[in-house]
């Protein structure tokens, strides 16, 4: 079977994103169309630079979502002879129901590396915002009494961020996803500490907006309650380990080892950042007018941090949110490319680069592809930070 021309390799390429391609115009027109009702999100799509960004990060948000449409192979399946094959290498004697090339060629054990790019993006897409999400809860939940009584817990607060952030990152993440630390149990603990701060942000959200409405606080909120503590059981326990909180029957779910310590790893990294900036924030507009006029009417603490601090402080921390999904980003490749974390048959971008790296001056195509995807994510999620800071500086 001959191999495809780059153009036949082009068009197949984008043929094959097709259910991404619909997604993201389905995406704009409705945007546009809506934008003037959309707040801060629709204000984006009057910013180019705002809407490139965007576009780059839905593409690969679309593609983690259509993933079994797209993929062509199995990402971790070996087909004889395909073994460091260039791109748009035909699979010789190719069974019915088999996709009959390798469009992006194969790596060094045979395996098609545009199928392993296409499910690598999953995998960023899930661990990247979610651990950023869950460094925010962390942060918030803490950095807004810092800043706002101030004092000890304070001053605490502050050194035990500071020393953290005294470690270099790296260095930091080395230490947390070595097999040494991992036996020890250390993310396990860390997982049970961590993950409960979005708990416990729920809990004060919903207590603090709802406490003079006894017909959802006596009902609805221990529901709510209820709910949120059995997933959080359910995603820190894992039976036969140290941290076993339910019994099997009642764990819902089970995270496997290897992303749970990358995710926290994450987490614990990105939240004392996090943390200063909120803390710096609340320092800021605890000041404000309308905060003192909170205090007149005789609003708790709680509610004035998180009804009239934290909304005005969302444009500084929803362009942060963005760069520290990127920043995650490229922390995930950086594990990805050391080893460290994620198993060496996963289809992540830094592992498959890391894997096609020792050939990269014979076969290219392996680790350009995850290092172009890569690259685009992250550059994706730096120009929706930019034109976000745009659009919030006009309001």
């Amino acid at each position: 079977m001959d191999p495809l021309s780059w153009g036949e390799i082009l068009v197949r390429v984008v043929g094959q994103f097709t259910p991404v391609w619909i997604a993201l115009i389905a995406t704009f027109v409705l945007s546009i169309m809506f934008k003037r009702k959309l707040g801060l999100y629709g204000k984006l799509f009057d910013s180019t630079i705002g809407m490139i960004g965007f576009a780059l990060v839905m593409f690969w948000v679309f593609t983690a979502i259509f993933g079994n449409m797209i993929m062509t192979h199995d990402p971790l399946a070996q087909i004889s002879g395909m073994k460091n094959k260039v791109p748009g290498t035909g699979i010789s004697g190719a069974e019915d129901g088999i996709y009959e090339y390798y469009l992006l060629g194969g790596d060094a054990l045979a395996r098609d590396v545009f199928s392993r790019m296409v499910s690598g993006s999953r995998i960023v897409i899930l661990i990247a915002p979610l651990a950023t999400l869950f460094a925010f809860m962390v942060g918030i939940v803490l950095g807004l009494p810092a800043g706002y009584f101030g004092g000890t817990f304070d001053t605490v607060l502050s050194f035990l961020s500071n020393l953290i952030l005294a470690f270099p990152v790296i260095l930091l993440f080395f230490l947390l996803v070595t097999p040494e630390i991992i036996a020890t149990g250390m993310p396990n603990y860390m997982a049970a500490f961590l993950f409960v701060f979005p708990v416990l942000f729920l809990c004060v959200l919903m207590y603090s907006r709802y406490r003079t409405r006894p017909e959802i606080i006596n009902v609805v909120f221990p529901l709510v309650m209820i709910v949120a503590l059995w997933l959080y059981l359910s995603l820190v326990s894992e039976v036969g380990t140290k941290v076993a909180l339910l019994p099997g029957f009642l764990d819902g779910f089970d995270v496997p080892g290897e992303i749970l310590v990358v995710f926290v790893s994450v987490v614990f990294v990105n939240s004392p950042t996090v943390f200063r900036i909120v803390r710096g924030l609340t320092l800021d507009i605890q000041t404000r007018d309308y905060v003192a006029a909170a205090q007149t009417r005789g609003e708790g603490p709680w509610y004035i941090m998180l009804w009239e601090i934290l909304p005005n402080a969302r444009g500084p921390l929803i362009v942060d949110f963005c760069l520290r999904i990127g920043y995650a980003t490229i922390l995930l490749g950086t594990l990805g490319f050391f080893g460290l974390g994620l198993p060496p048959e996963s289809p992540d971008w830094g592992t498959t680069i890391n894997a096609g790296r020792r050939l990269l001056s014979a076969y290219p195509h392996a680790p350009l592809a995850p290092a172009i995807a890569l690259v685009t994510l992250v550059l994706g999620l730096n120009l929706l930070a930019d034109g976000l800071r745009e659009e919030s500086l006009r309001d």
